[in-house]
């Protein structure tokens, strides 16, 4: 099928290759032109100059996949190919977007007859070759229209109509994103506890991945991602203490908050976070001094 993706990052540009590779016809445009340039000539497909170029290149129904950072410039897109788009086309949000931005964007593309998927996608940078887990929520009608590409962008089995409910999608692939935090963390400080062990100096991490994830209740892609961090830098050394999170773990734990919900493991898991990023943590400056002050317990001094 003929398809166009905005936003040729780490994951559109690969989403349009896994495309092209398979047969489809893809209009590709990023704000950069030499990005979709360089797909072009690399993959195929036909590299748009402008939005209005886009829609003129498409065949009606029209279908344009969105994956950008999420926030204002999705609804500046949105707002554009409003503009330029026609009843019966179809406009997909494919990026990381917070679910309840979806209800809105929705509404405003019914007005102009046309239709909004969201799409949560999961995959990273290895969904080129291993495939992009899909979910995907809207009119079931615009669904099945794109259900071709979506099929070939994602593995066997790896994609699920979540249902009609504007944001469905983007919502499942939130609370995804809020077990991943949990599963990560629970890892980082498995294998921590390792490293202060008495054994610390006959184990090797990347084994140890690689054993567990052999038969074990815990084996997982994560885990085989760890084991090959371990097999690069087995100490980790030239990595910063410092993990970044991209929202969707906080708007996790706020639905959590708002409904009531207990969700302590994806809860600390994103305080962790947070917290990684403070080399020298004043709460933990507090923690040492109020022990010191009830209990004369020793404290480090700063050299």
């Amino acid at each position: 099928m003929q398809i166009a993706m905005i936003g040729l990052g780490r994951m559109g540009r690969n989403m349009a290759a896994r495309l092209l590779r398979n047969g489809h016809d893809v209009v590709a445009y990023n704000r950069t032109f030499e990005k979709t340039e360089a797909l072009a000539i690399e993959e195929g497909g036909f590299a748009a100059r402008s939005l209005e170029e886009v829609v003129e290149h498409l065949k009606p129904p029209r279908t344009v996949w969105l994956m950008l950072p999420a926030g204002g410039v999705v609804d500046q897109h949105v707002d554009q190919f409003l503009g330029l788009l026609q009843e019966g086309d179809i406009l997909v949000d494919g990026g990381n977007s917070n679910f309840h931005d979806d209800k809105p964007r929705h509404d405003k593309a019914a007005e102009k007859g046309v239709h909004y998927l969201d799409a949560g996608v999961s995959g990273g940078v290895w969904g080129l070759e291993e495939g992009f887990c899909m979910m995907l929520g809207g009119p079931r009608k615009a669904f099945e229209h794109v259900e071709p590409a979506i099929k070939t962008m994602a593995p066997d089995k790896g994609y699920y109509y979540c249902g009609a409910k504007p944001g469905s999608g983007h919502f499942v692939k939130m609370v995804h994103n809020g077990i991943e935090y949990a599963i990560m963390q629970a890892y980082a400080e498995g294998f921590n506890i390792l490293e202060k062990s008495d054994f610390r100096e006959e184990l090797d991490y990347a084994e140890i991945c690689e054993m567990w994830n052999h038969g074990s209740v815990i084996r997982s892609w994560l885990l085989e991602l760890t084991g090959r961090a371990f097999k690069e830098d087995p100490g980790l050394k030239d990595i910063a203490a410092w993990v970044d999170d991209s929202g969707e773990g906080r708007w996790t734990v706020q639905q959590a908050v708002d409904t009531a919900t207990p969700a302590p493991v994806i809860a600390l898991a994103l305080m962790e976070r947070f917290r990684s990023r403070d080399e020298s943590s004043f709460a933990d400056r507090i923690l040492a001094a109020q022990r010191n002050q009830f209990g004369g317990h020793a404290m480090k001094h700063k050299d």
